[in-house]
Order: C-alpha cells, then structure tokens, then sequence
C-alpha cells in the first residue's frame, strides 16, 4: 500500500501540493494583475496632472504675450501722440 504515517494515500497528498502550488501561483498572478492596474491608474493619472500643468503654462504665455503686446501698443499710441504734439507746437 502506498500511504505515509497521516493515513493518506500518496497520490491524494500529491494532488493536495499540486493544488496548494496552483493555488499560490493564481493569487500571485492576481497580485501581478492588481499591481499592474495600480500603475496603470497612477501613470495614467500622473499623465493628466502633466498636460494640465503644460495646458497652464501655455495660457500663462500666452497672456503674457497678450499683455506685453498691449503694453507695446500703449507706448507706440502715447510716442504718436508726443511726435503729434511736437509737430503741432512746430507749426505754431
């Protein structure tokens, strides 16, 4: 007979290893599979926060330009009035 000291037959044994393995090696692979998902998330959450941040710099820039050329607008006005001014005493 083929038993060990606990009364079971070998093969029963051996099937109850071969299932404890293949149990052990699907919670591992669940464990890979949620650790994945978990990056995933947070690389594609880190993703977002990048393009929002890039998004704001962009519209910081481009209301720095807008105001740089209004200001650029405000001293050509202000330089036509004065060159308006000089030729009106000039002709006085």
């Amino acid at each position: 007979m083929n038993q060990e000291a606990s009364g079971k037959p070998i093969r029963s044994q051996e099937k109850e290893k071969a299932n404890g393995v293949k149990k052990e090696e699907e919670e591992e692979e669940r464990r890979k599979k949620k650790e994945e998902r978990r990056k995933k998330k947070k690389d594609e959450e880190d993703e977002e926060e990048e393009e929002e941040e890039e998004e704001e710099e962009e519209e910081e820039e481009e209301e720095e330009e807008e105001e740089e050329e209004e200001e650029e607008e405000q001293e050509q006005e202000q330089e036509e009035e004065e060159e308006e001014e000089e030729e009106e005493e000039e002709e006085r």
